[in-house]
């Protein structure tokens, strides 16, 4: 099938431009990109007829590559009442997300070479998007024994994390290090000092105190994050921090790559949109791992994002039920659903003119596609026709009830919100359309 994307803003995150244009798709691969020209023009500049196109008239709306969005939790095997591959797929395709990289933190954890398959085996058949899951790296995350990376590179494994599971033991971690570099494999590992974050449900400060809240200092990060780095210059392993949140982190992240180490740093839309004070009176939904920062943290991180420091950014999908969540706050499970939620979150920064569309979609999109090997999340010829349409301005009101997600566990539900999705493609493929 030929479609031919007309009247559309193109934002385009490899070139950084963000300007009118058409988009031609062939075969689920862009087959070409043109100014703003007529269905005449292109077809016959093509050699095709108007009859062999079908024409999609995005009536000056954004078209953008799909989000490829790192470390989503699938709750499948274990706990599929809390998110399946099917829902978690509609999730995605609801909220254009065109590739979903799925963590390994499940029951048991994806540690195996057969779990694996399992899991791969069902979002094939389930979901409607890409999906590439992450092995764990050690055995049942537990921080002991690696895990055969080598057999589950060979079984499709894109990344090795144990997730919020911190390896404390540096022996261990220097080892599995060393074997991913052996093997060219991506290890993705979550910053903090252990001792100081086991417990904390917030961020240290008077807040937290005001509050009686157990808390845990930023300098976690930042020694976790200092850990790890020395770690890379011993073995030179490829290494991606999953989530870099406070401002203290961020000059240990700028030496690191000025040394040319090979390290990238993500963040969550969590962290870019909201602070510590949006917990307000224990309100659950607002419990993060890490803990929701101050908004001076969340600012400097806003601004690691746009200069490039900060190369991703991700939703950290994590599926709660409400009988997790309806728990005292310090008891209260730590996570937020954020599939359908991570774009009109983003645009929220573009609207407060703190990031611009293509720096975005570079943080969304280009960035952790290339960091995956992907020839996904851009623009550019024969690249594959992964795309969202989506109107930048559109206002709503988020009710949670009506998200895909099996779980409705949102900071965002009830907020205003600006930036809906009106289409989702895969490789060419419409997999959502909004009131079809």
């Amino acid at each position: 099938m030929t479609t031919l994307f007309l009247n559309a803003r193109l934002i385009d995150p490899e070139a950084g431009t963000d300007a009118p244009g058409a988009l031609l798709v062939a075969e689920g691969r862009i087959a070409g990109r043109f100014d703003d020209q007529s269905a005449e023009a292109i077809c016959a500049a093509q050699g095709l007829t108007l009859a062999e196109v079908e024409m999609v008239d995005c009536g000056g709306k954004c078209l953008a590559p799909g989000i490829v969005d790192i470390g989503v939790k699938v709750c499948e095997p274990g706990e599929r009442h809390k998110e399946s591959y099917k829902s978690a797929g509609l999730a995605a395709a609801a909220g254009g997300v065109t590739t979903i990289v799925t963590r390994p933190d499940t029951s048991p954890a994806i540690d195996s070479p057969e779990t694996l398959e399992f899991v791969t085996r069902r979002a094939q058949a389930d979901a409607p998007v890409n999906v590439l899951p992450m092995a764990a790296l050690t055995k049942g995350r537990e921080g002991r024994e690696m895990t055969e990376i080598g057999f589950l590179m060979d079984a499709g494994a894109v990344a090795f994390t144990d997730c919020d599971h911190v390896v404390g033991n540096t022996k261990v971690f220097s080892r599995a290090l060393t074997y991913a570099r052996s093997c060219g494999a991506l290890v993705i590992a979550h910053p903090q000092e252990p001792g100081l974050s086991d417990g904390a449900a917030a961020t240290s400060g008077k807040f937290a105190a005001l509050r009686g809240l157990p808390a845990v200092s930023p300098m976690a990060e930042r020694m976790g994050l200092d850990r790890d780095i020395a770690l890379l210059e011993m073995t030179g392993a490829k290494y991606h921090a999953d989530q870099i949140t406070t401002a203290r982190a961020l000059p240990a992240l700028e030496r690191a790559k000025a040394n040319g180490l090979d390290i990238t740093a993500g963040t969550s839309i969590h962290h870019l949109t909201l602070n510590e004070l949006d917990v307000a009176d224990y309100r659950t939904f607002f419990k993060v791992k890490p803990p929701l920062r101050s908004e001076d943290d969340r600012l400097a991180v806003v601004e690691a994002v746009r200069t490039g420091l900060i190369d991703i950014i991700s939703s950290m999908h994590t599926p709660q039920d409400e009988e997790s969540k309806r728990l005292p706050f310090e008891e209260a499970a730590a996570g937020a659903v954020a599939l359908e939620t991570l774009l009109p979150a983003a645009l929220r920064l573009y609207h407060a003119e703190l990031l611009d569309l293509p720096t975005l979609f570079r943080a969304m999109a280009l960035n952790p596609a290339k960091r995956l090997g992907l020839a996904s999340g851009r623009l550019s010829l024969d690249a594959p026709a992964d795309l969202v349409l989506f109107d930048a301005d559109a206002p709503f009101v988020l009710d949670r009830f009506k998200l895909q997600s099996k779980s409705k566990n949102t900071p965002f539900d009830t907020q205003r919100m600006q930036g809906r999705v009106l289409a989702t493609y895969v490789a060419g493929r419409p997999v959502y359309r909004k009131d079809a």
